[in-house]
């Protein structure tokens, strides 16, 4: 039965994927052999087919390419990211569950644009509504998810244009809806709210991101090549993935195999008239998860091959490397002198780690680590293990690592504790300490 819907839905994708597919097969791989030419090049000379991209390593967020990565635009359903982190963030606090039964509105039952048609008054479960937006990009199951998180779609935009402050978003970026849907394409079903969804490429990254950070369950829906409407019913209307370059795509025979990109597994595609054809993607491969952002490619095709230039660059190029392990000790400055301590020093640990994304076959001495204690205030007994005595800096020596220009600052820590000297002990090494100055001063007259 799975099968034959299977097959049915690809009858419904019509000519036009057939097509596509066909007269893009040869441009793929064309452009695949193309990039591990470039790759070797500046980045620049990637020469993207879309209006902004960008692309970041998620753990650390450095920038390893971008190109108009600030300019505002619309992202059509990439807005569903936002919706997506603040339904899950819900679910983590208790205020609803996977399992949870939402009643479709009227409101929801008449939004229009991407996914199954939801009648009113019809129930479905939070995690059946969450697979048909992140999956199928579903408006009236996004519209739905959000009506049972803050009543109605006005409130809960004002929860994502407060979210994107805390993400600190660029100063532009704007929710309207949750949907990602155009004011053209909504008609009265909207919510009151001026203007049009808008951020920019560096900010659909970093909402993905911190989904990744705070919610990496999404990616167990994003993943998924297809799914039915109703998970418990394997008769329920067959939804197939937007997005074309799921890995999982591999173990079909389809028009989307060709496309299939080892390692990725999210996260979500895009479009209007206005927006064109968006796609935030994420791969992971040897341990590095890559985000990367396509803005205003001109057809659907486009928006995965200029992502699949974008990750090969990454991929091919770069590599997380460990500069220090976090609770190490620094050459620079292995310990520091406390003052009013039973000690004179104590020794001194890294607080974290410092891992970067570095070009391929760089090497540590290409690193300079320097380092310097605190004011002497800060370094007075009694000290307790684990309190911050410096800062430590890694910079690098040889050129320039995207996205870092500044070095990164490490705290120093206390590698155990150190009580306050008696007034006794205070007293005579204040003594000594005057008469070695004084021989000091001495020695320096002759």
């Amino acid at each position: 039965m799975w099968k034959a819907l299977l097959q049915t839905k690809w009858r419904k994708l019509g000519v036009y994927v057939c097509l596509l597919a066909i007269i893009q097969s040869f441009v793929l791989f064309a452009g695949s052999r193309a990039v591990s030419a470039e790759t070797a090049a500046d980045s620049a000379s990637l020469s993207l087919k879309a209006k902004a991209a960008i692309l970041i390593e998620a753990d650390t967020g450095q920038i390893l390419y971008a190109y108009n990565e600030d300019e505002l635009r619309h992202p059509a359903s990439m807005v569903k990211m936002m919706t997506e982190y603040l339904v899950m963030d819900n679910i983590k606090k208790g205020n609803i569950s996977w399992d949870s039964v939402i009643t479709i509105s009227e409101y929801a039952a008449a939004i229009k644009g991407s996914g199954i048609h939801l009648a009113e008054g019809h129930k479905y479960t939070v995690k059946d509504l969450f697979r048909q937006m992140s999956i199928y990009s579903s408006n009236a199951a996004s519209v739905a998810l959000v009506e049972s998180v803050a009543q109605s779609e006005e409130k809960f935009v004002e929860l994502m244009n407060e979210k994107a402050k805390e993400f600190h978003l660029s100063e532009g970026a704007r929710f309207v809806n949750a949907t990602g849907l155009n004011k053209a394409d909504t008609g009265i079903y909207s919510p009151n709210i001026p203007g049009e969804s808008m951020f920019t490429a560096h900010d659909a990254a970093l909402i993905a991101q911190r989904i990744i950070q705070d919610h990496p369950e999404v990616l167990e829906f994003s993943s998924m090549p297809t799914a039915t409407e109703r998970e418990a019913d394997p008769n329920s209307e067959l939804m197939i993935n937007w997005n074309w370059m799921l890995e999982g795509w591999k173990e079909y025979n389809n028009n989307f195999t060709p496309y299939a990109y080892e390692g990725l597994d999210g996260l979500k595609t895009g479009s209007t008239p206005l927006a064109g054809y968006n796609f935030t993607g994420t791969a992971v491969r040897d341990g590095m998860r890559l985000i990367s952002v396509i803005m205003g490619a001109e057809n659907e095709p486009d928006r995965f091959n200029e992502t699949r230039k974008l990750l090969d660059y990454g991929f091919n190029n770069f590599e997380k490397k460990t500069i220090l392990p976090a609770k190490s000790t620094v050459d620079a400055l292995p310990e520091i002198e406390v003052f009013k301590g039973k000690q004179k020093k104590v020794g001194v640990v890294t607080e974290t780690g410092v891992e970067l994304i570095v070009k391929k076959g760089t090497s540590a001495d290409q690193f300079t680590i320097t380092a310097e204690p605190l004011e002497e205030g800060e370094r007075t007994a009694p000290i307790e293990s684990g309190k911050v005595l410096g800062k430590a800096v890694v910079t690098y020596t040889e050129a320039d690592i995207p996205g870092l220009s500044d070095g990164i600052n490490i705290n120093l820590i206390a590698a155990e504790e150190v009580e306050k000297a008696s007034w006794f002990t205070l007293f005579f090494r204040a003594i000594g300490n005057f008469f070695a100055d004084l021989f000091t001063s001495i020695k320096n007259i002759f």
